[in-house]
């Protein structure tokens, strides 16, 4: 039986990927500080092969075990909540997923990190192809998720 982690597992995409992957027989550990995430969004799952782990994904990450996958979800990813919280952004897109590559090397899973179409800035075409260089300004308000 595969081993997940899913990071930002109590937001909307994690809670869905943990259901996901719940139902293709995979044992899930959810972690979220619940900055933005929400228990709600998992209190639906009664499965033995979930847990849940409240952690920040900026401070070391320890997980007995083995890992097959690291799915990294966790963030702040809409403009409401960003703006609200930037340091914290700033910190689990790059501290976040600096602890969640160290996790993944070390227990040699499987990497996956996910973004929204938000890291292209403000962009200036609609939808964005993954060509798009997007029109980011580092030093504006959405600079702390673009």
């Amino acid at each position: 039986m595969p081993r997940t982690l899913i990071t930002g597992g109590a937001g909307f995409l994690g809670s869905h990927f943990c259901d996901y992957l719940l139902a293709k027989g995979h044992e899930v550990i959810c972690m979220d500080n619940l900055l933005t995430g929400s228990l709600g969004n998992i209190a639906h799952i009664k499965s033995s092969k979930f847990s849940f782990i409240k952690h920040n994904v900026t401070n070391h990450i320890k997980i007995d075990g083995p890992l097959d996958y690291v799915l990294h979800f966790a963030s702040p990813a809409s403009p409401i909540d960003y703006l609200i919280h930037p340091i914290p952004t700033l910190k689990v897109g790059s501290l976040g997923t600096h602890n969640t590559l160290g996790l993944a090397e070390a227990k040699r899973a499987v990497y996956l990190i996910s973004s929204t179409s938000e890291v292209y800035g403000d962009p200036l075409i609609h939808p964005q192809k993954e060509n798009y260089w997007g029109n980011v300004n580092p030093v504006g308000p959405r600079g702390v998720y673009d």
